[in-house]
């Protein structure tokens, strides 16, 4: 499944007051709709699917919320993207090996987002960021 983009609608970052004590950071992505769409590649028109979702980082205790609200577009063959959208439409759900493309995709992208936007705010990584240890 070749993924040919992600685009961000909306980025909202609020801090709620100072970090301090132990902070605990929830990350989580929800698909919130997926539709048909059509590319072009050159002179062609591909066929694709556009997974509209929303990305939110909690700060715990009531420090901070992040929201990234976009979309990742990827192309598929037409049959197994009329599968896709079929089963999306009868049940809000999509195959695993889909899935777990789709959803790894948005967190790492998402993942450096959230990671450029709490410095801008002050506030800590989301992310665990690995740490060096000399012996």
């Amino acid at each position: 499944m070749p993924v040919v983009g992600l685009a961000l609608n909306k980025v909202l970052v609020e801090k709620h007051g100072p970090a301090k004590g132990k902070i605990q950071v929830n990350n989580n992505v929800v698909l919130k709709d997926v539709e048909k769409s059509d590319i072009s590649v050159g002179s062609a028109k591909q066929g694709a699917l556009k997974f509209h979702f929303e990305f939110t980082a909690k700060y715990e205790p009531k420090l901070a919320d992040m929201l990234l609200v976009g979309f990742l577009t990827f192309v598929e063959k037409p049959e197994v993207a009329t599968q896709i959208l079929d089963q999306w439409k009868k049940e809000k759900k999509v195959p695993k090996d889909v899935m777990s493309a789709v959803l790894n995709t948005i967190f790492s992208r998402c993942n450096v987002e959230a990671l450029l936007l709490s410095r801008e705010v002050n506030l800590p990584p989301p992310i665990p960021l690995p740490k060096i240890q000399l012996k």
